[in-house]
């Protein structure tokens, strides 16, 4: 190989070797090279020792397991707030407790309101009007104020008449402030009970003499439209010949006693409201409570269980070892407190979450949970495949890893369903229908728990074939990329053998080229000498120069 056209072949890639050419830092490259190939190498065989690892196997079952229990937990916790909570979602807003008449005008009913049944007084209200073909409540214009007013049913001043005093034949009973008023009067109905309408409709502040006549005249007018009414010029005070003043006075004070009770009923509807929201507060804190407790209290039993199985495994099991065991498990506990109590959080907001949303089918009823977890199992599936180091995994692999993730997302939703399905069927047994505070009923706690357990078992068991058909491949998959990254290795040792070989060559080849560089320096500086020494003397004898000559003839043979 010619020093101008030498080169030499590495990774690919024609490198022109000049004098000035740096094997060392080539070297020094693939030397690097090398380290990181064999590094990768050795991962391999780890990752494939950890393919069918056991262990690995038992943290996933257990890490399944114990996800569905927490889940039952939060989604169990809002169910029972629903249940205790009249079959009503959480709702704390002040319109969903206390009711105001406006809302009640317009069909906005307080339903969280314990105490008072709104919704009955606004069915009963909307029952008292005549309705047309499309349910629309009819209305008139009153002859004598010429408002627009709701048409009223017949028998919607029946309640009132019933068991009253009607006076006599010429003096009647009259209403001062109208039944077919106080009828139509939304403020009334939504604060008023009826018995407390009819109670001050028939009291002696409303229910005051009349002339018969005059009675029939009023009909459901207010007593101030009537008497200011005219007919034939005029009015019911020269018609009638009644006290005009000591009726407007009759009017003034049932209209009174009138507001007074009304404003009594607003400031109930304000105080039962209050109340109520108070207590569904309170309901869903202990709800809330309870799921953070409960969950704390898993973590601490998932924990134990742990160096249980640690202890079981160990070569020495006495009581002591085992005590040890347990302090690891209460220390490791503390240590991770922080990540208890955020997981407890996010528990908490599950079980609001529910007791928020609540059942959307009838036969799915933590829909929340249901939710989450269904859509935790894509996101995780889908950053799976989006990772980029699983892009060029096999498709086989991928599908199967996701169809894991997917597994046990639906584990979690078999375990809700299953837990509530064995807490109905241990609620038939008196025993275990019996309320701890806080906690619940122990059907409700064993249900929870197994369905959790059950679900989490059967999900594994599914994940685990799963895992089986993603062991054969993988093996595959990594024997395959430990010879690839073998015969990397292999070639990249090739090339620094050859590099090795090369620089040798170019060493010598160096050496060799500098001995016959000085060979030839070293031979021109003899014959400038000799050349200058027989110039200068011309004087020798024939016998000296004879024997200069000889000297330089076994110097150049010398040099050659």
């Amino acid at each position: 190989m010619s020093k101008e056209n030498a080169k030499l072949k590495l990774s690919d890639m024609e490198i022109d070797i000049e004098d000035s050419f740096d094997f060392d830092e080539l070297e020094n490259k693939l030397q690097s090279e090398l380290d990181i190939q064999l590094s990768d190498l050795d991962l391999l065989k780890e990752e494939k020792e950890k393919i069918s690892n056991v262990d690995n196997l038992g943290n996933t079952i257990m890490n399944v397991v114990w996800e569905q229990f927490t889940n039952q937990i939060a989604a169990k916790a809002g169910d029972d707030f629903i249940k205790e909570n009249r079959g009503l979602t959480l709702d704390l807003r002040k319109d969903s407790h206390i009711q105001t008449t406006e809302n009640f005008e317009k069909g906005k009913i307080a339903t969280h309101n314990t105490s008072i049944d709104y919704q009955q007084r606004y069915d009963e209200y909307q029952g008292r009007f005549q309705k047309d073909e499309n349910g629309e409540i009819k209305t008139k214009t009153d002859t004598r104020s010429g408002k627009e007013q709701k048409v009223l049913n017949k028998d919607a001043r029946d309640d009132f008449d019933k068991g009253r005093e009607k006076g006599s034949a010429s003096v009647h009973k009259d209403h001062t402030v109208p039944t077919a008023e106080i009828n139509r009067d939304p403020e009334a109905n939504a604060h008023l009970s009826r018995e407390e309408q009819v109670a001050f409709a028939n009291s002696e502040k409303n229910l005051n003499d009349l002339d018969s006549s005059a009675n029939q005249s009023k009909g459901d007018s207010s007593m101030n439209d009537w008497l200011d009414s005219e007919r034939y010029g005029k009015k019911p005070a020269e018609r009638f010949d009644i006290n005009d003043e000591e009726l407007r006075e009759q009017d003034r004070v049932a209209r009174e006693e009138y507001e007074k009770k009304k404003q009594e009923g607003i400031q109930k509807s304000i105080e039962t409201g209050k109340q109520s929201r108070k207590e569904e507060a309170f309901r869903i804190t202990g709800k809330a409570l309870r799921t953070a407790v409960m969950l704390m209290f898993t973590e601490f039993i998932k924990e134990v269980i742990g160096k249980l199985i640690k202890w079981l495994k160990s070569a020495q099991k006495n009581l002591n070892t085992l005590i040890d065991h347990i302090k690891e498990a209460i220390s490791s506990f503390i240590s991770k407190l922080k990540i208890h109590l955020k997981n407890a959080g996010n528990s908490v907001l599950t079980t609001i979450f529910t007791a928020i949303y609540g059942p959307i089918v009838a036969t799915i009823k933590k829909v929340w949970t249901l939710l989450k977890q269904g859509w935790k199992s894509i996101k995780e599936a889908i950053n799976y495949l989006k990772n980029p180091d699983n892009k060029d995994k096999p498709i086989g692999i991928r599908l199967l890893e996701t169809g894991k993730i997917v597994m046990a997302g639906l584990s979690a939703v078999s375990a809700i369903l299953l837990g509530e399905a064995i807490e109905k069927g241990l609620m038939t047994i008196p025993l275990l229908a019996v309320e701890i505070p806080l906690l619940g009923s122990l059907a409700s706690l064993i249900g929870l728990f197994a369905g959790g357990l059950t679900a989490g078992i059967i999900g594994a068991i599914a994940i685990n074939l799963i895992d089986k058909a993603i062991e054969k491949k993988q093996i595959t998959y990594n024997v395959g990329q430990q010879i690839k990254k073998g015969n990397e290795v292999l070639n990249t040792q090739s090339l620094l053998i050859e590099l090795n070989s090369e620089k040798l060559a170019n060493t010598k080849k160096n050496a060799s080229s500098s001995i016959a560089k000085r060979h030839e320096l070293a031979k021109r500086e003899m014959e400038q000498s000799l050349n200058s020494i027989f110039n200068e003397d011309t004087s020798y004898s024939k016998d000296k120069k004879d024997s200069f000559d000889e000297m330089e003839q076994m110097i150049k043979e010398l040099l050659e």
